[in-house]
């Protein structure tokens, strides 16, 4: 939160959205929780294992402009990475060559991640700015996702302004294809199981 700010909200409140808000009935609301403490702008455990989780994200940036850009990033549960209480880290891969975002925080740092956990339908909302890395091979090493086949050409750093966590209203409830293929898998050995537990009881009746 910098000088200009009175809550870490104001991030994502400005003066044109809390009057939108109160033209539509939300801003009490809104300032009620600004007086309560706000949006967290450090990462807590709790988010700390939600980032862990992630096996895809969208991070925004905007160029000079001001034109929008949302790029998707994805990879095994753990290749977004939380380094400290305020840092979040992951590993760019190579990918169409356009640089988009790479472009944009060149001219504009200023970013959002947008993380969300389909199965158990919860989304959570992050404002700061970030910056890419190149040529850090150690970094690099450390953020890269052991055995993931992807080649990895420079890395992102993410500082955390402040986050905030929705409800779940309108999430559809998805499930990742590993975590199903592993549930039908746990029931079919119960099922086989209790088949063979059935033959036998069949057999010692018989």
């Amino acid at each position: 939160m910098n000088s200009t700010t009175t809550y870490a909200s104001d991030i994502a409140f400005t003066s044109s959205v809390k009057a939108q808000q109160a033209r539509k009935g939300s801003r009490k609301a809104y300032a009620r929780m600004e007086e309560n403490g706000s949006w967290a702008t450090t990462i807590t455990p709790d988010l700390a294992e939600f980032i862990a989780a992630q096996t895809s994200i969208f991070l925004a940036t905007a160029n000079a402009d001001g034109q929008p850009y949302i790029q998707h990033r994805g990879g095994p549960a753990g290749f977004l990475r939380v380094l400290d209480d305020e840092t979040i880290a992951f590993v760019d891969y190579s990918g169409n060559r356009q640089y988009i975002t790479m472009g944009n925080l060149a001219d504009n740092p200023k970013a959002s991640l947008f993380l969300i956990d389909y199965a158990n339908r919860r989304r959570i909302k992050i404002w700061g700015t970030a910056r890419v890395v190149e040529a850090d091979a150690e970094l690099t090493a450390r953020l890269m996702p052991e055995n993931y086949k992807a080649r990895p050409e420079q890395v992102l750093l993410f500082t955390v302004g402040a986050w905030d966590s929705n409800c779940p209203q309108h999430i559809p409830q998805r499930f990742e294809a590993a975590d199903v293929a592993a549930a039908l898998a746990e029931r079919d050995d119960r099922i086989a199981k209790l088949e063979a537990e059935l033959r036998q009881l069949n057999e010692s009746r018989a």
